[in-house]
């Protein structure tokens, strides 16, 4: 295997991805950086979790750094176009200690926060700006920002920009900068009109696909567990109460928010991922799944592409995708990067002709069994001690001395005194909690931190507020009578079993 410097990366980058301990490029990686050092358009074509992002990101700083041109306000040399912010935060994640080496400044670009850190980030001067299309496309119209100066230009998960409406907007941040730049772009598909954008912006580029966008990953395991519409709760509690982190996907922005508050009720630390939330919500959220606080992640599929966490050892399908390419996106939150993983998908009665014919598109054969809570084949796919958390009791109430009521008193950190700290609830066995004895199981599902990196705040790595608990939580095994013990009624089988109406309102939305 051709090593980092054998390919041409700088000796400077090299070393420096030697102290994050990356020493052997991937696949995409040894394929397109010769091509993309040598300054040629690159069209890489390979599935997520592949590598991508140093593929891009190596090239884009080298040529920076060779070309020695000065920052200047309101005009990046380099622009990386990613469409979703947990993509382009990650993207930035990973080129900030690769550009802190070489001088160089990054910045990154999106909606849902406030625009004038972005508007200061720009006029200070940049060097690789991380954009999603949306909000740099305003910066541009407002006068900001000028894409002039841009020498390299990426274009990251073409195919998931076209799918989600953002061609028009894209084709005219490329039209803004200069014809013979440089141009990157990454796409696990070239579907759906990202062949129009390589015909159009790209000249004579260099075609390099890894691999089959069709197809999973060997490392990846997949099963079909055929539960009863009113078991599929009890199920995902005894799964998720193993050691690991996990990933658990819905259809619908309200079936992830309503089986986030169902799992921390039935005692497993959760938070969710979703478009209603606002981006300090996600940042929390994120930390807490990447420090350990919480284990489950409960998101839509705007986590199908560009969350990358290291060991994520298990994704769920609580509710199956509509179509095929959904299913390999979500599927490859595990597996990254060579690493194993299990796919688990729930299906009930009614879905039996629609998983199937998923199953096969995606080219995947998957194990199928029929299972309830408790059944021995949840330990061998989660394996493990469960372990549950108790919520958060509520503060108690003081009265004061006319015999009205007072909030309790608050700490300077603001915890409430004489209440135990949120990040330290108790623990129950399973044994403890239902009456069953704790089955301990080694799986060795590392809880490994992976920080997420912002250049324009940083994460709150507490635990969220949706959370009942923090701190690493074990699991445990989940006994069939947990089922349905949530407080009021909010964790049990049929809350989840029931339609997405909720509240009087029906959701189909992600």
């Amino acid at each position: 295997m051709l090593t980092f410097t054998e390919l041409g990366v700088p000796a400077a980058l090299t070393q420096a991805l030697a102290g994050l301990g990356i020493t052997t490029p991937f696949p995409i990686q040894a394929a397109t950086l010769p091509d993309s050092l040598a300054g040629r358009d690159v069209l890489g074509r390979g599935r997520t979790g592949s590598g991508k992002t140093y593929a891009f990101a190596l090239p884009v700083l080298a040529r920076l750094a060779a070309s020695g041109r000065p920052r200047r306000p309101g005009k990046p040399r380099a622009l990386i176009l990613a469409p979703t912010r947990e993509l382009a935060t990650q993207i930035d994640a990973a080129l900030a200690p690769l550009a802190a080496v070489l001088k160089l400044r990054t910045l990154v670009v999106f909606g849902g926060v406030g625009a004038n850190p972005q508007i200061k980030g720009l006029a200070a001067g940049v060097d690789v700006l991380v954009a999603c299309p949306g909000r740099l496309d305003d910066h541009l119209r407002n006068g900001h920002a000028s894409l002039d100066a841009v020498e390299v230009t990426v274009l990251d998960e073409a195919d998931h920009m076209a799918d989600l409406g953002f061609l028009p907007v894209v084709r005219r941040l490329l039209e803004q900068t200069p014809r013979d730049g440089q141009r990157l772009l990454f796409s696990a598909t070239l579907d759906n009109g990202v062949d129009v954008l390589v015909k159009r912006f790209m000249r004579k580029p260099v075609t390099h696909a890894v691999d089959s966008a069709a197809e999973a990953p060997v490392e990846m395991t997949h099963h079909v567990l055929h539960v009863r519409g009113d078991d599929r709760f009890g199920v995902l509690v005894d799964l998720l109460s193993a050691p690991g982190r996990s990933v658990v996907f819905t259809r619908t922005k309200r079936r992830a928010k309503v089986l986030t508050k169902q799992l921390i009720a039935a005692g497993v630390p959760a938070v969710e991922l979703h478009g209603n939330l606002a981006q300090n919500a996600r940042n929390r959220n994120m930390a807490a799944f990447s420090d350990g606080s919480a284990e489950t992640l409960v998101a839509t599929d705007i986590a199908a592409r560009g969350i990358h966490v290291d060991d994520v050892a298990l994704v769920i399908h609580a509710d199956p995708p509509v179509e095929h390419k959904a299913y390999l996106h979500r599927s490859g939150r595990t597996a990254r990067a060579g690493n194993q993983g299990t796919v688990v998908t729930l299906m009930t009665d009614d879905q039996q002709a629609e998983v199937r014919d998923l199953t096969r598109k995606a080219g995947v054969r998957p194990t199928t069994s029929r299972t309830r809570p408790g059944d021995p084949l949840l330990a061998e796919l989660a394996p493990g001690e469960r372990r549950f958390i108790e919520p958060a009791a509520p503060a108690p109430v003081a009265r004061t001395a006319g015999g009205g009521q007072s909030s309790p008193r608050r700490s300077a950190s603001g915890q409430s005194s004489g209440q135990p700290s949120a990040r330290q609830p108790k623990q129950r066995t399973a044994g403890q909690s239902s009456g069953q004895p704790a089955r301990g199981r080694g799986r060795g599902r590392g809880a490994g931190s992976a920080a997420v990196h912002t250049s324009e705040s940083s994460p709150v790595a507490a635990r969220p507020s949706a959370s009942g608990g923090g701190g690493n939580r074990g699991r445990r095994a989940a006994a069939p009578a947990r089922t349905g013990q949530a407080s009021g009624g909010s964790g049990s089988a049929a809350a989840f079993s029931s339609s997405s109406r909720v509240g009087g309102r029906r959701s189909g939305s992600r």
